[in-house]
Parts: structure tokens; C-alpha cells; sequence
């Protein structure tokens, strides 16, 4: 807690103890925030306090805008990461707006505070070693099982579906959404209804439809006419073992999300 000698500057010190303390006491009591997160915003706000009082605030009150920011911007200068900016900004804010909440403040400063924005990284993906070698393993496993067709059919599957995703970059959830007229062998596309109800249409390449073309013409017919019920009609590019659609909820059924996780 910032400390002063003793004289004018002591009754600052009370006055930023008081309000810290009884906004601890907010965070506790009426939020209901874990002791960890209280103690992660007191945490903030006692370097909030050092620097405003260094600066000449006395006392809560007189925090500002430009304040703020200039606290803001020294970690920015410190090369500090924007999460943990992003974080203090929050802590700050939710101060001023409780000083103002409670009359210990006029204005709420933290109002035009505009927070960092968070970098979002970009999502992991396969190296060129890893897709191919699960796609060496699923063309091994047709390979390996000319007398067990159901297994053939699937490691077909798996196949068409690691070749698939690889040439197109489409979306898991969309992959196990495709019908077989989605598919446009000639022009080597494929429609796809993404987020929102987007549709695009996404091109991919010769591996992909060689792969896609061996598991409609044989496998896909296998696995339906494998399934102990069948009900209607089965428009799915893929299906499970059973014949139903594969079910992207299930990850740990289908190789080829499992090899992209």
C-alpha cells in the first residue's frame, strides 16, 4: 500500500487505503470474486495508486483520463504483453466506476479508457510431415486390409477426409456437414456452408479427389450397406461405421481429427 512520511501526504495514503480496501470488500462481497482475483486487481490498482500519487494525485478522486493512460503507457514501453495491459486497463476501469458508483468520485475517468486489444495468435496447424504421415498411415491401412472391407471402407474414409481438409483448410464441424452433391468432381470443388450460413465454394486439388473419389465409388456404398439401421435417405459425404453422418462432437471416433489435434 503506498506509504508517505508523516504530514499532508499521510491523509492521501488513508484515502487511498480506505478506498482500496472498501473495493476489495465490493470484489468479495457483492461480485463474489475468488480471493485469487481480488487479489490480482488489488494487485493493479496498488501500482495504479503508486503512480498516481508520484504523479501528484492525492487522492482517488483526482485520477483521470490522461492519468490513466500515462500509466498505461509506461507498460507499453516496457515491451509489457497486451493480456496482461488488457488486464490492469479492466482492473482500472472497474475502480473508477466504482469510485463514481459510490461518491467517492464526480466522474468515472475509466469511461473513455480504451482497453488493448488482445492479439489473437494464429490456430495451430499440421506441418507437411505430419499430414503426411497420417495420410501414409490411413493408405497403409487400405492397403493392409484386402480381405476386411469394413476396414478398408473406413481407412478410405479416413483418407479422403485427412486429403480433404489438407487441400481445402475447411472448418472440422464443416468437413462432417458435406453431402455428396456438395461435391463437384469435374471442376474439383466443393460448396461448403460455414458460419452463418456462408456458403463458398473451395477448390481443391488432384491427391484430394483421387482419395474422395476412391471412397464414394467403393467405400462409402460399403459402410452403408453395413449399417444395422438405416433410415431414409443418406445424402452425407461421410458416415460413421454404424451409416450414420459423422458426428464432429465426437473427435476421438474419426482419425483424422484425432491426427489434427
Amino acid at each position: 500500500m503506498p506509504s508517505s512520511d508523516p504530514g499532508p501526504l499521510d491523509v492521501d495514503a488513508r484515502a487511498w487505503a480506505e478506498a482500496l480496501g472498501g473495493f476489495s470488500r465490493y470484489l468479495s462481497a457483492e461480485r463474489g470474486f475468488s480471493p485469487h482475483t481480488v487479489r490480482a486487481y488489488l494487485s493493479d490498482l496498488r501500482v495504479l495508486a503508486d503512480h498516481a500519487i508520484s504523479a501528484g494525485c492525492r487522492n482517488p478522486a483526482e485520477l483521470g483520463l490522461l492519468l490513466l493512460r500515462s500509466w498505461l503507457a509506461g507498460f507499453a514501453s516496457a515491451g509489457q504483453a497486451r493480456a496482461s495491459m488488457a488486464r490492469r486497463s479492466a482492473s482500472a476501469k472497474a475502480f473508477t466506476r466504482w469510485l463514481a458508483r459510490t461518491g467517492r468520485s464526480a466522474t468515472d475517468p475509466g469511461l473513455r479508457l480504451q482497453s488493448p486489444k488482445r492479439g489473437r495468435p494464429l490456430p495451430g496447424v499440421l506441418r507437411a510431415d505430419q499430414a503426411g504421415a497420417a495420410m501414409d498411415e490411413a493408405a497403409g491401412r487400405i492397403s493392409g486390409s484386402p480381405d476386411d472391407p469394413i476396414a478398408r471402407a473406413i481407412a478410405q474414409r479416413d483418407l479422403a477426409m485427412l486429403e480433404l481438409l489438407y487441400a481445402t483448410g475447411i472448418r472440422v464441424g464443416e468437413l462432417c456437414g458435406l453431402n455428396l452433391d456438395d461435391l463437384d468432381d469435374d471442376r474439383r470443388t466443393v460448396r461448403v456452408m460455414g458460419k452463418g450460413s456462408k456458403e463458398r465454394v473451395v477448390p481443391y486439388g488432384v491427391p484430394a479427389a483421387a482419395a474422395v473419389r476412391e471412397w464414394v465409388g467403393s467405400g462409402r456404398e460399403v459402410i452403408r450397406g453395413s449399417a444395422t439401421a438405416k433410415t431414409g435417405p443418406a445424402p452425407a459425404l461421410f458416415f460413421g461405421r454404424r451409416g450414420g453422418r459423422i458426428d464432429s462432437a465426437k473427435p476421438f471416433n474419426i482419425v483424422c481429427v484425432r491426427s489434427l489435434l
